[in-house]
């Protein structure tokens, strides 16, 4: 996963690059989450439309329910399915009793429930916004159930 400006707050945090995401989330875990919560994308397209993400899972069902537009621009369609996976995985953490953000080796960001199962949320928000499913709600309702 490339984030762009990840290269700044982490030299901002630490000064150097090598930490690495991983690394960050063990130093700086609500920075981190602070960081993946801007999807910044996603708000402005949806804003666009008159809806505000607020964090809370209402806002994943009414963001389940905006006309796929996205869909028309093939180079921004990942981008906003990036995005969606990142709010989906920040509605996780900030709503869902001992769910954190964990990076795998690979560098992908995922929400590990308190059960130790992993959700990969950027791998949902691709599949939503390409498809429309699942809906980010039910992968929410899904993962809050256990």
């Amino acid at each position: 996963m490339n984030i762009p400006f990840l290269d700044n707050w982490l030299k901002r945090h630490d000064g150097t690059r090598s930490t690495g995401l991983a690394a960050a989330v063990e130093v700086d875990p609500e920075g981190v989450a602070e960081l993946l919560a801007e999807c910044e994308l996603l708000r402005v397209r949806v804003g666009e439309r008159g809806l505000e993400l607020d964090d809370s899972p209402a806002s994943l069902a009414a963001l389940d329910q905006l006309p796929p537009r996205w869909r028309d621009d093939p180079e921004e369609l990942p981008w906003l399915g990036n995005d969606a996976g990142l709010y989906l995985g920040t509605v996780l953490v900030r709503s869902v009793a001992g769910a954190l953000w964990h990076i795998w080796p690979s560098g992908q960001p995922v929400v590990r429930l308190a059960s130790g199962r992993e959700i990969d949320v950027v791998e949902a928000g691709l599949e939503w916004a390409m498809t429309g499913s699942p809906e980010l709600s039910q992968v929410y309702s899904e993962s809050a159930e256990g």
